[in-house]
């Protein structure tokens, strides 16, 4: 693989905005996380693409609609846009847990659609993500997976059993922060 297919994954709810035990509904309910699109920006600025994987089964149980979904992606895309920030592509499951899709994390087909569409290896590709299932499915296609503290990461850090090699972050920005500079070594 070459050096232009530096890519990073980010789940959306608990990583780049406030996640809620009932689901994010509109684009009124989504708000940043502080520091969270700066830290987009500042991948983007080093090189790196960045694309959101996300579970978004308030679709399949009729929360919200396609367009409320619509809503709140641009919201997120022009909200980064304002820091200089740039997301290059939202890839998300509408299913449930009863319909038993393969895209729906843990299962890892959103991650496998991503390394597909952008021709990334997934040994050099972290994913970030704030709960297990996120981090399970990176880790069953080989991806480096990192855990926020934001949203459900400090349930998910306490609960254990991560994926081997985990590495955890207090928020979106740490993780920007650390991973850039050990590129930089």
């Amino acid at each position: 693989m070459t050096s232009a297919k530096k890519l990073v994954i980010l789940d959306r709810d608990g990583v780049i905005n406030v996640d809620s035990d009932s689901f994010i509904k509109s684009a009124d309910e989504w708000i940043p996380i502080p520091g969270s699109l700066e830290a987009i920006a500042r991948l983007n600025h080093a090189g790196y693409r960045v694309v959101v994987a996300s579970n978004q089964s308030g679709i399949g149980r009729g929360l919200f609609d396609m367009a409320a979904l619509n809503a709140m992606q641009a919201k997120m895309q022009r909200a980064a846009a304002a820091v200089g920030g740039r997301i290059d592509a939202v890839f998300f499951c509408p299913h449930t847990a009863e319909d038993q899709c393969e895209c729906r994390k843990p299962k890892p087909g959103l991650l496998k659609m991503i390394a597909e569409r952008f021709e990334v290896d997934p040994a050099a590709t972290p994913v970030v993500g704030d709960s297990l299932r996120d981090l399970q499915a990176g880790a069953a296609l080989g991806f480096p997976v990192h855990l926020v503290l934001t949203g459900k990461g400090q349930k998910t850090l306490a609960a254990g059993a991560l994926p081997e090699g985990t590495r955890v972050h207090d928020d979106l920005r740490a993780f920007a922060l650390t991973f850039l500079a050990e590129r930089d070594e």
